[in-house]
């Protein structure tokens, strides 16, 4: 049966924040809780204006799921403080620095640094682009705990929001322990009857997991729904292709680490053409800064952020990797709005027309197969049986 077939079937308890709350924070009462949204023109929080328009749909569910929940019963059973919600202009790009300024609904001006990060224990921000890497950086400065939840739509909140991050976190941690200090890891991709092979060195570090859980009082910020292995390379070579948003397909020629260049495969010429001249402008952009392994039975949900958690699934991330415990941070892009971190997510729906045909994993001197065919292996199932 398939990852997918398993997903179908699978049933999941229905989304409580209060559950969501306790299982990734496991807050104590009298902690204050806050939320951030992003809006095209942040001002429309004054007076909830902005839930006139039905095309902002994440940040409807941030009211309805999340604002609402918290003030119809979840801060009275949980005994949290706050509940207060601050919208900031949107960054237009994946882990880019937040603006500090921010509105609340009576329409006042704040500051996210002075009036925000400093007051709250725990900070949600429901928004269109992730904010996982600079609400990181904030929640170290600050010492507040958080979560990124980019995207929320139905599905993510009737399954991967809906788990429980205990179970989560324990097969997290048993892929974790089968692969951690790998030295390389491979991957095979099959477009137009052509393999092309990426080869990225780990040179055995400490496999790292996102699983949901962000409890205690050292600061943190969980990226939700979780359910990842993750490594940041120390190298890669090879070549890899890749969809762009407008389904053209390049050829991403890798050495040293980074895309140095791309190769048009089918599509639009301009669209390669134009990445091209990023990379030649600001080379740090094409850094491969994260390898990672989807560990939970989910169905897709047409978002990445869920969808690269499913078991059977692989990505690689370009960009800022100082969140990750990389060493590329903001300062190092030549241009502020190149420093993303974009994660390039290879899975049967999204990438139809490339086919990750296997993953090989070179560790203790054995080379194991860890995906074929967008299905896991063998290795990795028996890994996350173990103990049940």
């Amino acid at each position: 049966m398939t990852i997918q077939e398993q997903a179908a079937r699978r049933t999941f308890p229905k989304f409580r924040l209060t559950n969501l709350l306790r299982s990734t924070f496991a807050p104590r009462p009298g902690q204050k809780i806050c939320i951030l949204i992003d809006l095209p023109d942040p001002t429309q929080i004054k007076d909830y204006a902005f839930l006139k328009n039905t095309d902002l749909t994440i940040q409807h569910n941030a009211v309805k799921f999340f604002y609402d929940a918290l003030h119809k019963g979840a801060m009275e059973e949980l005994g949290l403080k706050g509940g207060e919600i601050f919208a900031y202009k949107i960054t237009g790009g994946s882990n880019l620095d937040l603006p500090d300024q921010a509105f609340s609904p009576d329409g006042t001006s704040v500051s996210l640094e002075k009036d925000v990060y400093p007051n709250y224990d725990i900070i949600l921000c429901i928004s269109t682009y992730s904010a996982t890497a600079p609400l990181t950086a904030f929640a170290k400065q600050y010492r507040f705990r958080g979560a990124t939840l980019h995207g929320v739509n139905p599905t993510i909140l009737r399954t991967g929001l809906a788990v429980s991050y205990d179970d989560v976190s324990v097969d997290a941690e048993k892929m974790r322990i089968g692969m951690t200090k790998a030295d390389w890891v491979e991957i095979d991709f099959l477009y137009s009857g052509q393999v092309h092979t990426l080869h990225l060195e780990l040179d055995r570090q400490e496999a790292q997991k996102s699983h949901g859980l962000c409890r205690g009082d050292e600061p943190d910020v969980a990226n939700l729904p979780a359910g990842e292995i993750y490594f940041v390379p120390t190298g890669a070579r090879g070549a890899f292709p890749m969809r762009y948003e407008d389904g053209t397909i390049g050829l991403m020629h890798v050495a040293g680490g980074r895309i140095r260049n791309a190769e048009l495969l089918n599509g639009d010429p301009t669209t390669v053409e134009i990445h091209n001249a990023k990379l030649a402008s600001d080379p740090v952009t094409g850094e491969l800064g994260e390898l990672g392994f989807g560990t939970q039975i989910l169905p897709t949900s047409g978002r990445d952020i869920q969808d690269e958690k499913i078991r059977g699934t692989i990505h690689v991330a370009t960009g800022r990797s100082d969140h990750l415990g990389g060493s590329l941070t903001p300062d190092k892009f030549a241009e502020h709005t190149n420093a993303t971190h974009d994660d390039i997510l290879f899975a049967p729906h999204k990438t139809s027309e490339i086919w990750v045909t296997q993953v090989r994993m070179h560790r203790n001197g054995e080379t194991h197969v860890l995906i074929e065919n967008y299905e896991p292996s063998a290795y990795v199932q028996n890994l996350i049986s173990q103990g049940r």
